[in-house]
C-alpha cells in the first residue's frame, strides 16, 4: 500500500496500480459502466431480468456527471498500468457515493458502492467505504448508514466492516418490492480509520 495526495493507492504487480480519489466529471462514463456491470452480475436472479437488461451505462453516466458537478461525495477506484483501458491509460473499476441525510437512520448515507467482479478481493470496497466515511466526517457527520438488498451476496462485507444491522425495509425495483437491510456505523470514527 502506498499513500498519495490523491488518496489510497495499491500496486498489485509491477505494472498495475489502483488509486482511490475524488471523482471528476471525466470519470462519469466509467462510473456508469461499473454501475451497470455490477448490477447485472450481482443482482442476476435477484432482480427481474427486464430491470437488468434495461440498464443504460450512458444514462447512469449522465446521472453521476450531475452528482459530481454538484459537489457530491463521489470517489472512484481507478486502475492504471496493466489494468487500464488502452485508449486512456486509466479505468474506473469501482466507486462509492455518499451524502448528508437529515432525519434518517444516521447523519450521512452511503448511497452506492460497486466494484467490478475482476477487482474484488483486493481491498477496494473497504478503501472506497473509508473514503466515503472520511468525506462525510469532514462534512460534520458523526454517523453513517447504508441500505443493501437483503439478497445481495456481498451483504456480509458490511458486517465485517463493523456495520450494525439496524433496520429492515423494502424498496421498489422494476415495480416489485425488494427486501433490504440497513447497516449503521455510530460513531463514524472507526470506519474512517
Amino acid at each position: 500500500m502506498v499513500s498519495s495526495r490523491a488518496g489510497w493507492s495499491a500496486r498489485h504487480d509491477g505494472a498495475a496500480m489502483i488509486t482511490i480519489r475524488r471523482a471528476r466529471p471525466s470519470d462519469a462514463p466509467g462510473i456508469g459502466d461499473v454501475h451497470v456491470a455490477s448490477w447485472r452480475s450481482t443482482y442476476a436472479g435477484v432482480l427481474p431480468e427486464p430491470v437488468l437488461t434495461g440498464l443504460s451505462a450512458p444514462r447512469q453516466a449522465g446521472y453521476y456527471d450531475r452528482v459530481i458537478r454538484s459537489g457530491g461525495g463521489v470517489h472512484v477506484a481507478v486502475a492504471s498500468g496493466a489494468d487500464a483501458a488502452p485508449e486512456s491509460g486509466t479505468r474506473v473499476v469501482g466507486f462509492v457515493t455518499a451524502r448528508r441525510r437529515r432525519g434518517a437512520l444516521a447523519e450521512g448515507e452511503i448511497e452506492t458502492l460497486y466494484v467490478l467482479d475482476d477487482f474484488r478481493e483486493r481491498g477496494l470496497g473497504r478503501q472506497l467505504l473509508r473514503a466515503a466515511a472520511a468525506h462525510l466526517a469532514a462534512h460534520g457527520c458523526n454517523s453513517v448508514f447504508l441500505w443493501v438488498l437483503a439478497d445481495n451476496p456481498a451483504r456480509w462485507f458490511y458486517e465485517r466492516m463493523g456495520g450494525r444491522h439496524v433496520a429492515d425495509g423494502t424498496v421498489g425495483v422494476g415495480g416489485i418490492p425488494v427486501a433490504q437491510a440497513a447497516y449503521r456505523w455510530e460513531p463514524i470514527d472507526p470506519l474512517v480509520g
